[in-house]
């Protein structure tokens, strides 16, 4: 898939971080009732050390986590383990991150749910400091790292934090903290909402909103033949998909992430994004 995907001249892959898939029902369901979270979580492999293994079978597609939820990690660590891949990859990640919602995963690691707000900014903080001149310190509420040399630094003079975020006050403090946002994707009213809400803080506070990417996160099905009507938001035939993001890039949008699979296996959906490569062509 990452060979594949490099050599049709898509822009990133992308892997995510899920702890724990709890047996308790957490999720609402269609019809209201909770039920468990999505059988692909059952067996997540983690992020960062898979596209350490496609790092090495790659040579330009940029490597992103889309999303690692930092809360539940020792900013030092995630930062180290950030910036490894960085060197290793001659300069390609992309550091999506998120606050978390599970409070499973939160029990497990140890850290309150109301940590969320105040201690992400200081985790992003805490990291951005680790990818600094030596020597590094940082003193928050939270963290706290002595004067010291950490390293390795990444390759990239500035890596790009990208936070995951679908609310307002999300998308308003990625403006103010990160280097993009990476909503969701649930319609186009809602994508466009959110460039706005994005872009319209980060000029407030006086920083270059249109240098920093809205990157869309389509979690829908792929399909060989037509939807129709009624067909989920970015899902559906290479053709139908195409028009989406056509209509997304005018509005302002910078990157579609694609987690989907098609139903008929990987050969299959190598072949449909092929076909939407051709159609979508910039």
């Amino acid at each position: 898939m990452a060979q594949e995907a490099e050599r049709l001249g898509y822009a990133a892959l992308w892997t995510y971080e899920r702890l724990l898939r709890p047996m308790a029902k957490i999720l609402p369901g269609p019809d209201g009732d909770l039920q468990r979270i999505p059988a692909e979580y059952r067996e997540t492999y983690e992020p960062l050390e898979t596209l350490s293994y496609v790092a090495g079978l790659t040579e330009r597609i940029r490597l992103g986590t889309s999303i690692v939820d930092a809360l539940l990690h020792v900013p030092v660590v995630l930062a180290r383990r950030y910036a490894t891949l960085d060197q290793l990859s001659g300069g390609r990640v992309i550091a999506g991150i998120g606050q978390g919602w599970m409070p499973q995963e939160f029990a497990t690691a140890k850290v309150p749910l109301k940590r969320r707000g105040a201690g992400f900014d200081e985790v992003v903080a805490a990291m951005r400091a680790c990818w600094g001149p030596d020597p590094v310190s940082y003193e928050g509420r939270f963290y706290a790292i002595e004067a010291s040399e950490l390293n390795p630094k990444p390759v990239q003079a500035h890596l790009p934090i990208i936070m995951g975020s679908n609310s307002e006050a999300g998308q308003r403090r990625a403006a103010r903290i990160a280097d993009g946002v990476n909503p969701n994707a649930f319609s186009y009213e809602q994508m466009v909402a959110s460039v706005r809400t994005f872009r319209t803080a980060a000029a407030e506070l006086g920083r270059d909103a249109d240098a920093l990417p809205v990157i869309a996160r389509a979690n829908v099905p792929i399909t060989a033949d037509p939807l129709g009507d009624g067909r989920p938001y970015l899902g559906g035939s290479p053709a139908e998909i195409a028009g989406d993001v056509k209509r997304l890039d005018e509005a302002g949008v910078d990157h579609v992430l694609f987690y989907n699979v098609a139903p008929d296996g990987i050969e299959s959906h190598l072949r449909l994004m092929a076909e939407l490569r051709e159609r979508v062509a910039f």
